[in-house]
């Protein structure tokens, strides 16, 4: 196969985008059809913008086993805003041509249903509305339809969940989203300030606050030829996995208390406080916000927090191990647990599931190894698999990560002890390349987080693109319902925990 697509050296690496072939569309569909019969490839982004009279199409595919990214471009006039969907071929592709559709009015003839995904303020078709959504119905008299949301109980985000159901089972699970609109791509494009972005990147999704951070300065760096040390990179490793161990000991308390296991639920309450309050102790912020910024921390790391954290982890790995213990030995846990949910790794591999979801499945997809990024560069990450793709892997998953992830912390704080070096102030007043193209892939607690961004011929940020791993992973928890009872739908919903925010932008 003749190779029509540029590759980028590695992750983060910038690149001329006139230098990216424009291929005729039916040349682009052959090769993308082509590449993704490889499983180690799947699809990081797909977008398009305006272009003078044309609009320009990017395609990012991810090679697993080279670390490397594939970009193919194609364009389309304005006057034809049709193409052949990638699809029915490559159902991946369903949420990326949907959304260019929303975006732009481009229609892909062939895709299943071209359905509204956001609602942006700027979408080609104005007329529609989130009150005439359409829904996937089935004409019958024996079916019934169960609503949930998009006002929740409790503390959780807005999204609407459209059940069809014979009598308690699921036979479909129809997930709308849009309710929220902060227009984060559009901030960071329109703001000259780099602290400004900053904070939007880290607003992104408030669970992932160290994740989207880290995701926009690397491209930061990378556009402003900035180099940091080991020491900045360690710290900023040491911060991501403290958001990942924070997430799931909160995930699974959450768990517990879907099962009604409240000791489990509230043992990990409060452990996941005391990993909370030690980020806060490192930079005043519980979640982060504040650490990550371009060319150096306001927050560097001293020893006497590097101990603290040791201390923390130490203590606290041991009792949340003594009560996963507990958990995953309890007959009535593991009845609620097992075989509930279950995704199986070609679905996960056809809708292009990434970070927990993939890997609960048997899919190698974590970013530190296969794209590494920061001090993972230096430092070999081996990813916890799980094979059975249920709500007790999803479970197992998250308690075997921690365990991991304490391990990446104490050996990262160890070298941090050995060979650290003055950390620099932030470089807030940067000069970015003009016309270049560059994607940042980070592995937040969910999975693959993706950046990108193009510069204009001042070196300003033109075009902003951010893919978080919900909207991959919002299908895989549509499937994990199907033929199970209805009540098993929080339960399912939790093990995910997939971003609303992250989804809406």
């Amino acid at each position: 196969m003749n190779q029509h697509y540029s590759i980028t050296k590695n992750n983060t690496t910038p690149v001329d985008p006139g230098e990216i072939p424009v291929l005729e569309y039916g040349v682009f569909f052959d090769q993308v059809t082509e590449l993704m019969k490889d499983d180690a490839k799947h699809c990081i982004a797909y977008y398009c913008f305006p272009a003078g009279d044309n609009l320009n199409f990017h395609c990012c595919l991810a090679d697993d086993n080279n670390k490397n990214v594939l970009v193919l471009s194609h364009s389309l006039s304005n006057e034809k805003p049709a193409l052949k969907s990638l699809t029915p071929v490559c159902p991946q592709f369903h949420i990326f041509e949907r959304e260019i559709y929303e975006k732009y009015g481009v229609n892909f003839e062939g895709h299943p249903w071209l359905k509204p995904v956001r609602y942006p303020h700027d979408r080609a078709d104005k007329s529609t509305s989130m009150d005439d959504y359409p829904f996937y119905q089935i004409d019958s008299e024996e079916l019934h339809e169960v609503g949930v949301g998009p006002v929740h109980a409790g503390v959780i985000e807005p999204g609407h969940f459209r059940f069809i159901c014979n009598g308690e089972k699921v036979l479909h699970l129809e997930i709308q989203l849009g309710y929220q609109h902060r227009g984060i791509e559009k901030l960071i494009t329109d703001k000259r300030n780099q602290l400004q972005r900053c904070i939007a990147s880290e607003s992104i999704a408030g669970d992932t606050s160290v994740g989207h951070a880290l995701a926009h300065v690397q491209i930061v760096e990378s556009l402003g030829d900035i180099e940091v040390t080991g020491t900045l990179r360690a710290e900023r490793c040491i911060a991501l996995e403290l958001e990942r161990i924070a997430v799931h000991i909160g995930d699974t308390a959450a768990l517990c208390g879907d099962v009604a296991y409240q000791l489990g639920q509230v043992v990990c309450e409060a452990l996941r406080t005391t990993i909370i309050n030690t980020t806060q102790l490192w930079c005043g912020n519980r979640f982060g916000k504040g650490l990550v910024r371009p060319g150096g921390s306001n927050f560097p790391l001293f020893e006497d927090i590097a101990d603290e954290i040791l201390k923390t982890l130490a203590d606290s790995g041991k009792r949340f191990a003594e009560i996963t213990e507990r958990i995953y030995s309890l007959s009535t846990v593991l009845a609620r647990y097992e075989d509930i949910g279950i995704v199986t790794r070609q679905q996960a591999l056809s809708i292009g599931a990434v970070g927990m979801a993939a890997r609960s499945c048997g899919i190698m997809r974590d970013t530190r190894r296969t794209h590494p990024f920061q001090y993972y560069k230096e430092y070999h990450v081996e990813p916890v698999i799980q094979n059975k793709g249920d709500v007790l892997a999803r479970g197992m998953l998250r308690a075997l990560e921690v365990k991991e992830s304490i391990r990446i912390v104490t050996d990262l704080v160890n070298y941090w002890k050995q060979s650290h070096t003055q950390v620099n102030k932030p470089i807030y007043e940067l000069k970015l390349k003009p016309e270049r193209m560059a994607i940042s892939m980070v592995e937040g607690w969910r999975g693959e987080i993706v950046h990108t961004a193009f510069t204009g011929k001042n070196g300003d940020i033109a075009f902003y693109r951010i893919a978080d791993p919900s909207l991959h992973n919002w299908m895989a928890l549509a499937l994990a319902v199907r033929n199970q009872e209805i009540s098993d739908f929080p339960l399912c919903n939790k093990s995910f925990n997939l971003s609303y925010c992250g989804n809406d932008l």
